[in-house]
């Protein structure tokens, strides 16, 4: 009787102990620190690449919020309907490789979408957790 006491206290004690750290919480927040970085660092490519470049940013970013290509090392993307990024990533220079969202599993789409507006500010945005939440820095 003693033991099966122990037993009920110990998974009582767990059960508490689960419910205050949250694990899925835990691995959402993981998640949007992770966009916030990918954002920053596509960010930072595309204006160290313009800096090299004259000020000209790469072609294919439009004014219209379009998801972003995966690319690496200067390969083309093979889907018109995304962005291509792929000057970024030639030779590894700004870039290796353009950072994919870290929940999406897509064929040619990172997840992460990129517009500009007239004057030549980039955004770039993910699509946080819950999928409410829009990370978006613009520059």
């Amino acid at each position: 009787m003693e033991i099966l006491l122990v037993v009920a206290a110990i998974a009582i004690l767990a059960g508490i102990v689960i419910v205050a750290i949250n694990p899925a919480k835990q691995l959402a927040d993981t998640r949007n620190a992770q966009r916030r970085v990918d954002v920053n660092t596509i960010l930072n490519a595309i204006y160290q690449y313009a800096i090299d470049n004259r000020g000209n940013m790469p072609p294919d970013i439009t004014t219209t919020k379009t998801e972003i290509c995966k690319s690496q090392n200067g390969s083309a993307c093979a889907d018109a309907a995304l962005v291509d990024l792929s000057p970024v990533t030639v030779n590894e220079v700004y870039i290796t490789a353009i950072p994919s969202d870290p929940s999406i599993a897509t064929t040619n789409g990172t997840g992460y979408f990129i517009s500009k507006t007239a004057n030549n500010r980039i955004t770039v945005e993910a699509t946080g957790e819950p999928a409410s939440q829009i990370i978006s820095v613009t520059r």
